[in-house]
């Protein structure tokens, strides 16, 4: 039974509970990401009554064409939200790297869970099984769909030719396969572990040959920042570490204005109650870069103690269990490196690539 913007069931006993209904995107990593948030939440709250509510997102429907050229930085999230804003769901389940760093008002990212291996892996054609990148044939085509990847490993492997593959996990793994386009193809480790693929891993690229995107391999609960109930459910599924790990990556982000169509990649360490973040920028075709590493505690202040502000978002994140002065040196540290990296002259490779992008 539906009342106000709610949906209610009522069991044999005449007791009535609230549905908590989730959005996912279709395909099939999407819909293991949400089970598995859906599992967590099950386990923490027995007698939450939970129906997962499956979309397609322009993302998934626009196929052909590269997604730095598409431009459109809310390609996977925008029918989902449209969905969360006329409350026909109540939380929505994404790859945090598809979460732009500026969410619409009235949204925010209640939760951040535990991060899978944030690193890219390289997924070989089986007549190139046991091979390495270094070890493939020289203009051996490697397919991507990412400028990131491709800027970096141009420069590290120049005997690759990278040309671009689109579509899921289970559209590309059939194209490499099936076809001989392919050498190799590139994809999130994390995807290929939580499909139970990773015996096609041949090898997981080190941050030395590919640092890897904004908030890669983590999971985010996106609600409407109004559903304080709803915020404060979720908020147990925060994973410290990766939370200000990513706060510090989507600050970096934001402050270099990164998206899709440019090359910009992370790699974060939480070690001894620090925070590194590596940031770097590169140009297309990666001959120009930019790499900087900065650090921040990330131990609790004497004010840690105080309530955090539950309206405060860092970066759309939004972590009332988190002290509040520690999200802060996350975040700035974020701003500092991308800073450090504008003051270099990061703004004009971004500025060249993207221009170099939109005109291919």
């Amino acid at each position: 039974m539906e009342e106000g913007p709610y949906k209610y069931i009522r069991d044999g006993n005449g007791k009535v509970t609230r549905v908590i209904r989730i959005g996912t995107r279709k395909s099939q990593l999407a819909r293991i990401q949400t089970d598995s948030v859906a599992d967590q939440l099950r386990e923490l709250y027995p007698d939450l009554h939970l129906e997962i509510i499956a979309m397609s997102t322009t993302g998934d429907i626009i196929l052909e064409t590269a997604l730095s050229k598409i431009g459109e930085k809310s390609l996977f999230t925008k029918e989902l939200e449209n969905a969360l804003e006329r409350n026909e769901v109540d939380l929505v389940v994404h790859s945090l790297k598809d979460l732009p760093t500026t969410l619409p008002p009235g949204f925010t990212i209640g939760a951040v869970l535990k991060r899978e291996n944030p690193h890219d892996a390289v997924v070989l054609h089986p007549n190139n099984a046991g091979k390495t990148l270094d070890a493939l044939p020289e203009n051996s085509v490697i397919g991507t769909s990412s400028l990131r990847r491709a800027a970096q490993l141009k420069k590290r492997f120049p005997h690759l030719e990278f040309k671009n593959i689109r579509g899921n996990l289970n559209t590309r793994l059939k194209k490499l396969d099936e076809k001989d386009d392919f050498a190799a193809i590139i994809l999130a480790a994390a995807g290929l572990k939580r499909m139970g693929w990773e015996n096609r891993i041949s090898q997981i690229l080190s941050p030395e040959d590919c640092m890897y995107a904004v908030g890669q391999g983590a999971l985010a609960v996106e609600v409407r920042g109004r559903d304080v109930d709803i915020l404060e459910m979720v908020s147990v599924l925060h994973d410290p570490d990766t939370v200000l790990s990513c706060i510090a990556e989507r600050a970096f982000l934001k402050c270099l204005e990164g998206g899709c169509s440019v090359p910009v990649a992370v790699y974060t360490q939480v070690k001894d109650s620090q925070l590194y973040l590596t940031g770097a920028v590169y140009s297309l075709d990666g001959s120009d870069s930019l790499k900087e590493t900065m650090q921040t505690s990330i131990t609790a202040g004497d004010k840690s103690f105080e309530k955090v502000d539950e309206q405060v978002q860092r970066v759309g994140v939004t972590a009332n269990k988190i002290p509040g002065d520690v999200q802060d040196r996350a975040e700035q540290l974020g701003v500092d490196l991308a800073k450090l990296l504008l003051s270099k002259g990061a703004k004009e490779i971004l500025t060249v690539a993207r221009q170099l992008n939109d005109a291919r």
